[in-house]
């Protein structure tokens, strides 16, 4: 039987993903992803990147981590860092800001990239425009990119350049009712 993806990869944006969700009113059921992917490829890895915040990491991410790791998902967290910034604004007085930084687009772009010759379609679960050169990079070595994200969240969730560069795009919205939570409305 012919599956119209290949073998396929899964890379989720996690942060991204957990605000588009949230923003459509949606509650995903991770499993169901990996189910729904599969009807039309050959599911080699699924990985979940996200940012774990110094002791203040939210107990719902922990718990989510955990599972997705022991439910078929490869996890790939990194430690953000806070940090002081200090700025003057226009009437000339200074200010002291606290800043979080954690982003994982280079773990995701470096997996992605150093796991193309292995798959024939990438599901990246994101909007964020900073991918479009990833992408872009992947095509080239004959790698399809499926972009999942939507265009029907209050803030558009996607980078219309990304959306444009990606083989196909899926908007979240169109196929909820495939992955969300059993019993959702």
């Amino acid at each position: 039987m012919h599956k119209r993806y290949g073998r396929i990869a899964i890379f989720i944006d996690g942060s991204n993903l957990y605000h588009t969700v949230r923003d459509l009113g949606v509650h995903i059921d991770y499993k169901r992803i990996l189910e729904y992917f599969s009807r039309d490829g050959i599911l080699l890895r699924a990985f979940y990147y996200t940012a774990l915040l110094e002791d203040r990491t939210p107990d719902w991410l922990i718990r989510l981590t955990d599972w997705l790791s022991y439910n078929g998902y490869v996890v790939i967290t990194k430690q953000a860092r806070t940090f002081r910034r200090r700025y003057v604004d226009d009437s000339g007085q200074t200010h002291t800001v606290s800043e979080t930084k954690g982003n994982i687009d280079i773990e995701l772009a470096i997996d992605m990239l150093s796991l193309a010759p292995y798959y024939d379609t990438a599901i990246l679960f994101s909007g964020d425009g900073d991918f479009v050169r990833l992408v872009e990079a992947v095509q080239r070595l004959g790698v399809r990119v499926v972009v999942v994200s939507s265009e029907r969240t209050r803030e558009n969730m996607v980078s219309d350049d990304l959306r444009r560069q990606a083989d196909e795009f899926i908007d979240l919205a169109d196929i909820a009712e495939h992955i969300m939570m059993q019993g959702q409305e």
